[in-house]
């Protein structure tokens, strides 16, 4: 290895840090002593030399570290006061030492209040204190993530002018035609809307997706398109949306609102009566929604026939997207596939003190199929339409998986009481027979998570190609624009060839560079997400300590067993220790401990009980119930 060399510095809370580094055969961790660490955050890409040890050759130590790139902007944490000096007090888990104000910058402010400051080199100064009363959890899960979480004056200033820009012309006008959205009722970025023209003669539907046309409040080069464009995505942690673009736009002039007339992107399906998509078309559209539905009163309504509130106009309508939805679906079901999203652990928070007060998994209903099957459609046929015209995009890839991965997967399924019988070859088929042994039982949401860990997630390229979990020769995003960069950035695309450049280069190398960096965003984001999701778990089960639960491990760490306990979809940990007849050790592969007397894999059931709760950390700490009648 060279001596000098770039990583990226993770912060461990004992007070010490690791530089990562990719390398060809892996990525290696690189120690750093406190000292070295101080003035660097966790995240931080940096420099450094890189020594190995004298008495271990696979160990090895950085030093002489210096600043590449800080992606985070602020620090979330509490005002110290040491001597005459004052300090942020900043999470353990992003800096290992306090950083100072700048001076004078925060000589109002008393002890202990908590802070968001702006990082401004080797100092912090204050941007906004935190109210008493306000959900510290989630201040410190946004920063601990490096999340931006406000916008500068000058961005809220531009995306105010942007809000009232008229709509340009030649567009198609879609505005007479019955259009509908369906989301939760609190959603106000409201990206897609749905229309349908009944079927002719033979019998065909065209369905219309609108999508926002983000890009029309946004252009390409602005402050708010720079903004948009490192921000990646929205994030949505439990009680708080971080959005990708201010409120005027987001939540206002972009949003297909019901009532008003907005500028939109929309692509045309012909669906056959066998569910084949026969015909694409993309153009600029002008469209006005005629129902602002949600997903429960939909769903109400195509499982009893019985409209409830639903305005008269937009039945026939529904009727027909859930014709379209159900050929589409039948042709999903023949290629195979998997859904790993349907089933997640849903914390419900009370709607005035925002503290979470159940837990149970939460299963998508018709209206949320509905609009998942045309929406996937439409992202398909869009990355359809790109590749025949060879044009480049921000695509969705899922690689298939190694003949290594399906054993495992084989192995886990047998731990969970199901055999899977997968040959050396997993196809998308085969992925859904096995999806369809579990689905609808207690311990779906468990298998989901393990398949979930051994497929792998999807990624962004510029290289067009299969995404095996959703068994579809080309994808990519399109339809959330609002909340995402990726559709805004191939939204770009298809209008600058509408309107007649040809001057594109199919891996085109800007939009691979793109690609990649929203993989990162995109993974941070998630994060964030789940790390928010496990804070109010934590804080939920803080009352349920001392309570035994059943639950199936989903995963193997250094430090224990990930269990994921039956009946909330919520995970928790069992230390190495607290297992009994020990002590273990991690069997090669990394799925399974063992130990002279007993043995536990990835799939087993496990009865624990909930023995403590950390909510910073968002951990549920476990121990096994030794019992006779449960056999791990």
């Amino acid at each position: 290895m060279d001596s000098r060399v770039r990583g990226r510095v993770s912060v461990h809370p004992r007070g010490f840090g690791f530089l990562n580094i990719d390398t060809p055969e892996g990525e290696i961790a690189a120690f750093i002593v406190p000292p070295e660490l101080n003035p660097f955050l966790d995240g931080d890409e940096v420099s450094a030399e890189v020594l190995p040890s004298t008495q271990d050759p696979t160990r090895f130590t950085a030093t002489n570290l210096a600043l590449l790139e800080r992606k985070r902007g602020e620090l979330f944490g509490s005002l110290t006061i040491r001597g005459k000096r004052r300090f942020l007090r900043v999470d353990r888990l992003v800096a290992n030492t306090d950083w100072p104000f700048e001076e004078g910058s925060a000589e109002t402010l008393e002890e202990g209040t908590y802070v968001v400051a702006e990082i401004r080199g080797t100092r912090v100064s204050p941007i906004r204190t935190v109210r008493e009363g306000a959900d510290l959890g989630l201040e410190r899960c946004v920063a601990r993530h490096g999340i931006r979480s406000l916008f500068a004056p000058a961005l809220i200033e531009e995306a105010h002018v942007a809000a009232g820009e008229a709509i340009s012309l030649g567009r198609r006008d879609l505005r007479e035609l019955p259009t509908v959205t369906i989301d939760a009722p609190v959603t106000t970025d409201i990206d897609d809307a749905l229309s349908v023209l009944p079927a002719g003669p033979d019998g065909a539907l065209r369905v219309l997706v609108s999508i926002a046309d983000v890009d029309a409040f946004v252009p390409e080069g602005s402050l708010l398109d720079e903004e948009a464009r490192i921000r990646g995505t929205s994030v949505y942690l439990a009680g708080r949306v971080i959005p990708m673009l201010p409120e005027s736009i987001s939540g206002n002039a972009a949003s297909l609102r019901e009532g008003v007339d907005r500028a939109a992107l929309t692509v045309e399906l012909r669906i056959d009566p066998e569910g084949l998509v026969t015909a694409v078309d993309l153009y600029e559209s002008l469209i006005r929604s005629h129902g602002r539905l949600n997903y429960d009163e939909v769903t109400d309504f195509l499982t009893t026939g019985q409209p409830g509130r639903l305005p008269a106009g937009v039945l026939p309508t529904l009727r027909w997207l859930r014709t379209a939805a159900a050929r589409l679906s039948t042709v999903r079901a023949s290629r195979g596939g998997v859904e790993l999203d349907r089933e997640e652990a849903y914390v419900f928070l009370d709607e005035d003190t925002r503290e979470p007060t159940a837990i149970e998994p939460r299963s998508d209903t018709e209206a949320h199929r509905l609009v998942e099957r045309l929406m996937v459609a439409a992202n398909e046929a869009v990355a359809r339409w790109l590749v025949d015209r060879g044009l480049p995009g921000v695509f969705r890839v899922h690689d298939e998986p190694s003949a290594d991965r399906v054993e495992m997967l084989a192995r886990f399924a047998h731990n969970f009481g199901i055999e899977a019988g997968f040959g050396p070859h997993l196809s998308p088929r085969g992925l859904a027979a096995f999806e369809a042994q579990f689905r609808g039982t207690p311990i779906a949401p468990a298998i989901r998570t393990v398949l979930g860990k051994t497929l792998g997630p999807a990624r962004y390229t510029v290289h067009p190609g299969l995404h095996f979990g959703l068994a579809a020769p080309l994808y990519l995003h399109f339809t959330s624009p609002i909340r995402r960069y990726a559709d805004l950035a191939v939204h770009r695309v298809i209008k600058r060839y509408l309107k007649g450049d040809r001057s594109f280069v199919a891996d085109d190398a800007e939009i691979a560079g793109l690609s990649l960096h929203l993989n990162h965003v995109a993974y941070r984001a998630t994060k964030a997400e789940a790390e928010r999701h496990r804070m109010l778990v934590a804080r939920l089960f803080a009352s349920k300590v001392g309570e035994q639960v059943v639950g199936n491990i989903v995963s193997v760490k250094p430090f224990g067993l990930v269990v994921q306990m039956v009946g909330t979809g919520a995970t928790g940990t069992v230390a190495m220790d607290a297992l009994p007849e020990g002590p273990y050790r991690i069997e090669p592969g990394g799925h399974a401990v063992s130990s002279e007397a007993r043995r536990y894999g990835v799939g087993d059931p496990i009865e624990v009980e909930i023995a403590g709760t950390n909510e910073e950390l968002g951990r549920v700490d476990l121990v096994p119930v030794p019992s006779p009648s449960f056999q791990p």
